[in-house]
């Protein structure tokens, strides 16, 4: 019977793929990697790559990164009923997703279009969060502490009450409303307590403690934070 597999890649790093992501990719029929722009190849792909067949017949669809909601919505109604038509022509079919595709992943949206209609299988990957704290060698999270998943995108009173009440936060997006986190840290007096990384596991990743940036700073686009209360991240 055809299926749909979501596949998360892990954060960049193509060794960080898991092994059933790895032998899925070689068995697939089909595989949809999603860009953002026009043109060019996706991150998603180019960390799959090495697995990648070259048989396979690769569809490139363009997710735009835009606010507006309708306009979003009507690329993945039209990406999802092509998936559709290919496992019901008995074809296997992949999605690529950066990360782990339960943790704001575009396949999400796809899914909840799909998943009534098609067999289904999502198969977990490496967050970008948790190849941050293995590269640290650093505890996300320790016996009763609590650990909350944020992104950046949300509105300040939500941030600053997540700041509040966790031992541990990551920001994800966080190069999107960086003054506003920034500022709020700084406020709770938190900056020596966190850090960013960016391009987690990939040729360029940077790890930047807080402290050392100001309010200013320009952040790549995929940067994350690690906040910890009780662990003081710049010694």
């Amino acid at each position: 019977m055809a299926k749909f597999y979501g596949i998360g890649v892990g954060p960049g790093d193509p060794d960080l793929l898991t092994v059933k992501a790895t032998k899925l990719i070689q068995q697939l029929d089909v595989l949809y990697t999603p860009k953002a722009h026009h043109g060019g190849v996706s991150v998603a792909e180019k960390i799959a790559q090495p697995y990648l067949p070259a048989d396979l017949e690769i569809k490139q669809r363009h997710f735009p990164m835009v606010k507006d909601l309708a306009t979003k919505e009507k690329s993945w109604t039209a990406i999802a009923s092509e998936i559709v038509s290919d496992v019901q022509a008995g074809r296997d079919v992949g999605f690529l997703t950066l990360g782990d595709p339960s943790v704001y992943s575009t396949y999400s949206y796809i899914l909840a279009r799909v998943q009534d209609q098609i067999a289904v299988e999502t198969i977990a990957g490496i967050s970008s969060f948790s190849q941050i704290a293995a590269s640290l060698s650093i505890p996300l999270v320790l016996d009763d502490e609590l650990l909350t998943v944020v992104p950046a995108t949300t509105d300040e009173a939500t941030l600053k009450s997540a700041l509040a009440l966790n031992d541990n936060l990551v920001i994800m997006k966080v190069a999107t409303h960086w003054q506003m986190v920034y500022q709020l840290l700084a406020a709770a007096g938190l900056l020596d307590q966190a850090i960013v990384v960016a391009n987690a596991s990939m040729a360029g990743q940077e790890i930047t403690p807080v402290q050392q940036l100001t309010a200013d700073s320009k952040l790549p686009y995929f940067a994350t934070m690690l906040v910890k209360k009780h662990q003081h991240l710049v010694e």
